[in-house]
């Protein structure tokens, strides 16, 4: 019986590292599973049936099922667009646009570089420009795309106007850092160019003072 007990106690701390060692959250999740089951069998051998069903309960299931609503919302990349430039919400149809080749293929590379990432891509419409920077501002999404003529700003492209429009037709304003450092080295050839807004309003922020 001892030898039992020696092996499920072996099992705790190779599954909690198994854990600790998943780059996949939804991974970890499994072994969060795993680890709880563990936990629980091992003080039902000791005799704390008790504290072995509020493991199960309360420290497994309950727990699991709450990591897995937050992991689910917090792995989502949300891409505002404006109606006009062709992209519908929620879905990958496109309606025809002077713009729609660029638009579809910066949306499918984005789709599959946070995929490496084990994110989702969600796209969410707003009628015109102004909305489209709002939302960005009161962070409804994590990033707006747009061509520069429609932008409220101009930050972006000073002194780049006359060179970069025609390789660059859309500017892609990111308010995640984390985000900017991902896409950044993996979205230069595809027609857009990608803007820190967190770090140039710190930037503007500093000039500002005297």
């Amino acid at each position: 019986m001892d030898s039992y007990i020696y092996i499920i106690t072996a099992l705790l701390p190779l599954t909690a590292g198994m854990v600790v060692l998943q780059v996949n959250p939804y991974h970890a999740l499994i072994m969060r599973g795993i680890l709880g089951a563990v936990a629980a069998m091992l003080y039902a051998v000791l005799g704390a049936a008790d504290v072995a069903l509020t493991e199960a309960l309360v420290g497994t299931m309950l727990a699991i099922t709450l990591y897995a609503v937050a992991v689910r919302s917090s792995l989502v990349m949300r891409l505002g667009v404006l109606q006009e430039e062709g992209m519908e919400l929620g879905s990958n149809s496109f309606v025809e646009g002077k713009s729609k080749d660029h638009v579809q293929q910066l949306t499918n590379a984005l789709r599959t570089l946070l995929a490496k990432h084990y994110m989702r891509l969600e796209l969410a419409c707003y009628p015109n420009p102004k909305a489209l920077h709002q939302a960005l501002l009161a962070k409804e999404v994590h990033a707006t795309c747009a061509q520069p003529s429609q932008r409220i700003t101009k930050e972006s492209y000073e002194n780049k106007q006359s060179t970069s429009l025609e390789r660059y037709p859309y500017q892609t304003q990111i308010r995640v850092h984390r985000l900017y450092e991902i896409l950044q080295t993996e979205l230069s050839s595809l027609g857009t160019t990608l803007i820190d807004v967190d770090a140039v309003d710190a930037k503007d922020s500093t000039e500002g003072n005297p």
